[in-house]
């Protein structure tokens, strides 16, 4: 056929295809869309819709906010189990709909037979997002009266379309409540992945007949104050992964002690911190910047989330300290560049300031660390001037529940270490802590966990789960070389 005439057919067939169907869950009608993660190429297919809900519960005939919500269907939609699995994303501030696509994997045993609900959580993702014009560089957050300043230029950019008072964790459970009605679903099984936890947990304490079981991933208790702890779990984490090079002959033989090293480097980059020509790691272009002792640290913090890629992080200090730094620089500069992009800042500012703010502290125990105290002050200072929500009087109160729970937690997690979650089951009657081995930050996708997640929803019982596949999780050992690790 000549190719005018296969283009005629294909837009008359174009034309003629029915549009595709609305499909309802509840009341709500759902259309075709995808999900999508920043920076990546992969995009999953979904029903996507939204839900208006208040921004103050409390004047319901004031100011709305669309929540997004997309409805991943169940392998086999129409013999789906009634309770449906609900993601709750971290941060505070990430979007679930764009965490979804890199997580998907540990869902895809639970999705045989459970319908999987996600919402942008208000101020995040496409529900009103709380964003702020990203900072041209660290010097933003040199200071407080920089961090105040900063603040206050989010503060002003966000005022004709958002009041921050009513983007906190209390609104949240009350719009998936919102949510779990609309879809006609008696109960959820909800998911929660680092802050997600909270959310999860304070659902369940408001919400325990909505509640069918609970997976707390990288698990933060109420009981904890966001920033306090920081740098404290930062350094015991990295103690973890660093010892993992003292017990290789070819590590120490060839990088020495990345603690060392660290400790080194930062003080070098302090009084003379270097010019750098590097890559960048996203758009291919050369470019200059100052390699500085905050873009190391911001890289260390979140590279020990992932012992995968902490397992760079001695090849890359042995690299800076025979002065090669292009590749240290280029690896900071690209985590900063996915940052901007995956955290809705002022959202954040909401829940910290109004659930933590009054009680940030410095810690002089930590003064000398990674850290130091930098994050709690830097914290207090805009909190000083965000405004702040209310805050329940039962808010810090340990989950106490009948409802079935598995708790989750990576051996060298930085953030929400393993003891977090021995607090928490404590008192879960129905709950079972389960430690992966050699992991870090967000398990739910590691090995063989997500079998036993999708066992342990559809049983509502995570007691009886045989978990011995979780001992074969090898230690991830750290690069000795450009191509790799030592066999």
């Amino acid at each position: 056929m000549h190719r005018p005439l296969i283009l005629i057919a294909t837009l008359m067939a174009a034309f003629a295809a029915p549009q595709a169907q609305a499909r309802k869950l509840g009341t709500l009608e759902f259309k075709p869309c995808s999900l999508s993660a920043p920076l990546s190429g992969e995009a999953l297919p979904a029903q996507c819709t939204t839900l208006a809900v208040p921004e103050n519960p409390a004047a319901p005939a004031g100011r709305k906010i669309k929540l997004k919500i997309a409805w991943i269907p169940a392998d086999n939609a129409d013999a789906a189990e009634p309770d449906p699995v609900m993601m709750l994303a971290g941060g505070p501030g990430q979007s679930a709909l764009e965490s979804y696509p890199q997580a998907a994997g540990a869902f895809a045993e639970t999705r045989k037979k459970r319908h999987i609900v996600l919402v942008d959580q208000r101020g995040t993702g496409s529900s009103n997002p709380l964003t702020c014009k990203a900072p041209q560089d660290e010097s933003a957050f040199a200071s407080a009266d920089s961090a105040r300043r900063y603040t206050q230029a989010c503060l002003d950019a966000l005022a004709k379309r958002a009041d921050p008072r009513f983007y906190t964790t209390t609104e949240a459970i009350q719009d998936l409540e919102a949510v779990r009605k609309a879809i006609g679903a008696e109960q959820l099984n909800l998911v929660g992945i680092s802050y997600g936890t909270r959310v999860a947990q304070q659902y369940a304490v408001r919400y325990p007949q909505s509640t069918r079981t609970l997976v707390l991933d990288s698990v933060a208790p109420n009981t904890l104050v966001l920033g306090n702890e920081f740098a404290r779990n930062l350094e015991d984490a990295l103690d973890l992964q660093f010892a993992r090079c003292a017990r290789i002959p070819e590590c120490v033989q060839r990088l020495g002690d990345p603690r060392a090293r660290l400790k080194a480097l930062l003080a070098r980059l302090a009084t003379d911190p270097p010019r750098v020509d590097y890559r960048d790691a996203v758009t291919g272009e050369r470019k200059q910047d100052r390699l500085t002792p905050e873009l190391v640290t911001g890289l260390v913090r979140m590279y020990a989330y992932l012992p995968i890629a902490s397992a760079l992080l001695p090849l890359q200090l042995n690299e800076a300290a025979n002065g090669r730094y292009d590749a240290l620089m280029a690896l900071s500069q690209m985590l900063n560049t996915q940052l901007s992009d995956s955290i809705a800042m002022g959202m954040q500012l909401s829940v910290i300031c109004a659930e933590d703010g009054g009680e940030l502290k410095p810690n002089p125990a930590d003064e000398g660390s990674l850290l130091g105290n930098d994050f709690a002050n830097i914290l207090s200072a805009q909190c000083a001037i965000w405004p702040k929500g209310a805050r329940p009087a039962n808010f810090r109160a340990p989950l106490k529940t009948a409802v079935p729970a598995l708790l989750l937690s990576g051996e060298f997690d930085p953030v929400t270490p393993p003891r977090y979650g021995d607090e928490v089951a404590k008192s879960l009657p129905n709950g079972r802590h389960m430690v992966l081995r050699g992991q870090g930050h967000n398990v739910i996708g590691v090995g063989c966990m997500p079998r036993l997640m999708a066992r342990f929803i559809d049983a509502a019982d995570a007691k009886p789960l045989d978990a011995k596949c979780l001992d074969r999780l090898p230690y991830t050992p750290p690069f000795t070389g450009f191509y790799g690790w030592e066999p």
